[in-house]
């Protein structure tokens, strides 16, 4: 009310000057008239909005943004302060559209005006997202949302990390999935904020400590999976998933990330870094672990599979090993027939001769090679008959029928027929079945005795 009553008195005050003869006149230096306009400018146009086209954009090295406003018939100057900028979602450009909140101010030194603005908002499209498309853009064009850096999330993890709040349903509903699914998953949650101020850095750091655990843990106890995500939200209440310091923590992660934002028609950042997005925090976990009955149908099926690869494997080997013996049977046959020859051809000629001594010589000679006739055969035999049985003991070590024609038997746990390897664990009641070489037998379990 001050102000403006002076604004009035200094008003009254130019139009008696001008009124006034010339003895009466006042003479204003340039510092007065700056001032009275100053004082008119910032009483009568304080808190205003004014529409423009940003132009001429510098940011400052001190966190301030100087630029213009202008339309097609003037120009505007305009001072962001970094107090006020820090809470600018998205980055100004040259040529956005936008309506600015501030008061106008003269710049006395320069005799010039300007707005000192205090809030920003884009023309026709809201601040937070568009934000979120020129985030967007960025990460495209820097390749965090390309498929080639998706990976597969584990079939059935071991140990799983969780990136959520505790105060949220969010953890509720992933314990609840995973304790029906597969309750022997080992889950580790690092609770973090996932809203308001603070959440981003939360969030990042909490992806980060799970990496670096990873790293410190060596091949032992691995996190194979991360969950990270909250339950449903508005715009707001989901903000610390669009931004870039979680973007960023989700695609250096070396442990594959499911987002699981719970929102089904917009979509996060996070949702487009992350190697699978889930609707919700319990698609999540129905995604990284599979329905039990599920997983013991594909053990029967590999199982059955197993079975009709080893008799396939088994009815080869032995067809091998009779091929090798028609094989060794033909040889030998072979070798008979050439040294016969040759011994016969020796005796036609020794006929020929005729004479004593070189009949003597001769004979000399066939016993020789007879002889040696024999020791290669006896040679040859020994060798082939060594690696007939070679083959023959191959064949019997690994055929599970041979291994129960001498006594041994295999033991299995009723109604899964899984393979019994250590007696301490099967509970007393337990029903299990005994394969022996003619024949099963069933029986339940008394009483065990563990050796060691």
């Amino acid at each position: 009310m001050i102000r403006r009553r002076q604004r009035r008195k200094n008003q009254n005050s130019l139009v008696m000057s001008k009124n006034s003869d010339m003895s009466d006149k006042r003479i204003y230096t340039v510092s007065q008239i700056t001032q009275e306009i100053k004082l008119v400018l910032e009483n009568t146009f304080h808190e205003i909005w004014v529409e423009g086209e940003v132009s001429n954009f510098r940011p400052s090295a001190a966190g301030h943004y100087y630029f213009s406003l202008k339309d097609p018939q003037a120009l505007l100057a305009a001072v962001l302060f970094n107090r006020a900028a820090k809470d600018i979602k998205f980055k100004l450009e040259d040529g956005q559209k936008v309506i600015c909140f501030g008061t106008i101010e003269v710049y006395g030194p320069r005799g010039q005006y300007q707005i000192i603005v205090e809030r920003v908002e884009p023309k026709g499209l809201g601040s937070l997202q568009l934000a979120l498309e020129q985030l967007k853009q960025k990460l495209e064009k820097e390749g965090l949302f390309s498929p080639a850096h998706k990976r597969p999330i584990p079939s059935l993890p071991s140990m799983i990390g969780v990136v959520t709040s505790l105060q949220g349903a969010a953890i509720k509903d992933i314990l609840k999935v995973l304790e029906r699914r597969f309750n022997e998953t080992h889950i580790i949650i690092n609770p973090v904020k996932v809203q308001g101020e603070g959440a981003k850095e939360d969030i990042a750091r909490a992806i980060d400590d799970f990496n670096s655990f990873n790293q410190q843990a060596g091949q032992k106890e691995q996190i194979e999976v991360l969950i990270v995500g909250r339950g449903g939200g508005s715009i707001e209440d989901l903000w610390a998933f669009n931004e870039e310091i979680v973007a960023r923590a989700i695609y250096n992660s070396k442990i594959p990330v499911i987002s699981a934002v719970g929102h089904e028609r917009d979509t996060t950042i996070a949702d487009l870094v992350a190697d699978i997005r889930a609707a919700t925090p319990s698609v999540a976990a129905e995604i990284v672990i599979p329905e039990k009955e599920d997983l013991q149908e594909q053990l029967r099926e590999l199982t059955q599979d197993l079975r009709a690869a080893l008799s396939d494997y088994a009815g080869g080997f032995q067809n091998t090993l009779e091929d090798l013996a028609h094989r060794l049977a033909l040889s030998i046959d072979h070798i008979l027939e050439i040294d016969t020859g040759n011994f016969n051809e020796a005796y036609k000629r020794l006929l020929l001769l005729n004479p004593v001594a070189k009949l003597e010589r001769s004979q000399e000679k066939i016993a020789d090679l007879a002889k040696q006739l024999h020791q290669r055969l006896t040679h040859f035999l020994a060798l082939e008959q060594a690696q007939f049985k070679t083959l023959l003991e191959k064949l019997s070590s690994l055929s599970p029928i041979s291994i129960l024609a001498r006594g041994y038997s295999i033991t299995f746990q009723l109604p899964q027929e899984k393979i019994i390897k250590d007696a301490a664990a099967l509970p007393t009641g337990a029903i299990i079945k005994t394969r022996l070489h003619k024949g099963e037998i069933i029986s339940r379990v008394e009483e065990v005795y563990n050796n060691g």
